[in-house]
């Protein structure tokens, strides 16, 4: 479902029912969302660092992001969404320490820099597709914006905010007075975490590379000429560099993970806001928990933990919309635990709800002179106020999706007409995403399988039984239940 079909469906019916609340990690608490320009919204995401597969601590991230996404659109807000991919400039210690990611993938896999950072990229967006992601309005690579990060370091250079070290130019973070400002961590603690990677020239442990220099002697894969010297940027500066560049110097909405909080967006903030003289950079700030492994560990590339959508589910053969739908039972701001067992009662719970779907629905199929038949969906009504505002409630009390999923439940427990539920329900999963309406229409329409049908219908009127058992097999392999009536074969998706 796209972004310009939820925003359409919903510029005459939400108008502003119910009032917009998110949790503002800037200011610690819930406030009614108030966009800088009447019903537009811009909104920055963190992309992904393209040197090895996403996996799904970071996809519940991109998720999260994702229903923030739609709720806007549903209450009618258009939404500006950009994301970066960082191709470049993210060192293996957040701090400015250790190897270029992207060259380190690039050894690992006997490839250059630039096919590793197209490969994760496709593979990147492949994901985003599977789990029903709505792609960005602009998506914009860290190399391709090398020219805009050096334009704002030269602005803080003229500001007075840089300095020059043996291997880059530096941002001095004691220039910014507010600089915990986001965190809200005493000054002390964030260069306690800042002394885990020494870098014995730097003025302040917080301090953070704006340009890279190139090694001595060595040519990089990725490197550009700059007024200090041959190197690249530094893992901060594309964000706040892209970002300005295509939602301006003032914007709405910036996300991402709760690990991004102390140290990449602290230093986004200041770089930002320094570069345009104090002014505010980003209204709201908000931020996804982790996703777990059984026993409470953090799901991390680094520390070897990680499973992907391919070897978690797809190979399993478990859709990745499970996987969706287990994400909207925990709040994003709640650590979420994750175990097979979980996602087998998530694959449970999502198949009951397209069963609970389709009971809604006429869809019964027989063969008819040669041609598939059958009956069609029931005409989809619109939602029904009271529940429509009730589930408003839920998705714009801060996202809470748990609490939105129990109202589905009230729709199909309530007297409503079966095509009255029907509609509420597709019209929530404008927000949820489960591809339930296109689960029905192919649930009705099972075009896969038309050639079988064919074949088998005319099997069992030449009583060629042995063939249609053949058939039926086949059929069943390709996930429907056959039934054989005296109109003709009715089949349903197992």
């Amino acid at each position: 479902m796209s972004q310009q079909v939820i925003l359409n469906a919903n510029k005459a019916t939400s108008n502003g029912v119910k009032k917009l609340f998110l949790y503002n990690t800037l200011t610690r608490k819930k406030e009614e969302f108030k966009p800088i320009k009447k019903g537009k919204v811009g909104l920055y995401t963190c992309g992904l660092t393209v040197y090895n597969f996403a996996h799904i601590g970071n996809l519940r991230t991109y998720l999260f992001e994702d229903i923030l996404k739609r709720v806007l659109l549903y209450n009618g807000y258009k939404v500006k969404h950009v994301m970066n991919i960082t191709d470049v400039g993210h060192l293996t210690g957040d701090r400015d320490m250790g190897e270029d990611k992207l060259e380190k993938g690039a050894a690992r896999e006997g490839k250059t820099a630039w096919e590793i950072a197209e490969f994760y990229t496709k593979e990147f967006k492949k994901d985003l597709e599977r789990l029903n992601i709505i792609e960005p309005d602009i998506w914009c690579k860290a190399t391709d914006h090398i020219k805009e990060q050096i334009e704002l370091i030269k602005k803080l250079e003229k500001r007075g905010y840089t300095y020059k070290i043996s291997d880059g130019i530096y941002f001095d973070t004691s220039k910014v007075k507010d600089y915990n400002k986001l965190s809200h961590q005493p000054l002390e603690k964030l260069r306690a975490g800042a002394r885990v990677e020494v870098n014995e020239e730097k003025k302040n442990p917080t301090d953070f590379a704006l340009w890279k220099f190139s090694p001595a002697g060595e040519k990089r894969q990725m490197e550009w000429p700059s007024p200090w010297g041959v190197g690249f940027p530094g893992w901060h500066i594309e964000c706040s560099a892209m970002s300005m560049k295509y939602l301006g110097e003032q914007f709405d909405i910036h996300c991402g993970g709760v690990d991004h909080i102390n140290i990449h967006h602290t230093n986004e903030i200041a770089q930002a806001e320094s570069a345009t003289g104090k002014k505010p950079w980003v209204k709201y700030w908000l931020h996804g928990e982790f996703l777990n492994i059984s026993g409470g560990e953090k799901m991390a590339k680094s520390q070897g933990n990680f499973l992907t959508l391919e070897n978690a589910l797809i190979k399993k053969g478990i859709n990745p919309l499970v996987y969706r739908f287990a994400v909207l039972q925990t709040h994003y701001r709640k650590p979420m635990e994750y175990s097979e067992g979980a996602i087998k009662n998530a694959e449970k719970g999502l198949k009951h709800l397209y069963n609970q779907a389709r009971e809604l629905t006429d869809t019964d199929f027989y063969q008819i002179g040669g041609q598939v038949g059958g009956t069609t969906l029931h005409s989809i009504s619109p939602p029904n106020k009271k529940f429509k505002d009730e589930f408003l409630q839920a998705v714009n009390d801060d996202l809470n999706t748990p609490q939105a999923l129990a109202v589905v439940q009230k729709v199909f427990k309530s007297s409503l007409a079966d095509e009255e539920k029907l509609g509420t329900i597709i019209d929530f999963d404008k927000v949820f995403g489960l591809n339930i309406e296109k689960e029905l229409y192919n649930f009705v329409k099972p075009e896969n399988i038309e050639a079988l049908i064919n074949e088998r219908e005319k099997a069992r009127k030449e009583r060629n039984f042995k063939e249609s058992d053949r058939l039926r097999k086949e059929i069943e392999k390709k996930g429907y239940r056959v039934e054989d009536t005296e109109v003709g074969m009715r089949f349903f998706k197992k």
